[in-house]
């Protein structure tokens, strides 16, 4: 029965890993073991780091739109709720974004929830 041999799968996988460790300081970008190791915690930062920028981009963009809104005499909260009453629905990126750019139209949208 004919061995083996690992040889190309074994540099292939080796390979693999120090080319996503490339840039890492030191031992961590040269030798495989730390590398790898390094390879499958940042690859676990990542996973995590794309959760959490969706909240962070809603806390950013709450933050402009409470701005916005008490720039116009209103606080966050009713702002929302006067929006929901009156069965307006625009996403917070929206809002934000008018917040920002366009505040005659968001202080429109905030005279139509001081209705509600």
């Amino acid at each position: 029965m004919a061995r083996i041999k690992r040889a190309v799968n074994a540099h292939k996988k080796r390979r693999k890993v120090l080319k996503l460790a490339k840039g890492y300081f030191g031992t961590r970008s040269k030798q495989y073991r730390s590398a790898s190791e390094q390879v499958r915690r940042s690859l676990r930062y990542a996973y995590a780091g794309r959760k959490q920028r969706k909240r962070d981009f809603r806390r950013l963009w709450i933050v402009r739109i409470n701005a916005g809104a008490r720039a116009n005499g209103m606080s966050y909260s009713t702002f929302i709720n006067g929006l929901k009453k009156k069965n307006i629905e625009v996403n917070r990126k929206m809002l934000a974004e008018l917040a920002v750019s366009d505040p005659a139209a968001f202080a429109q949208l905030v005279e139509i929830a001081k209705e509600a």
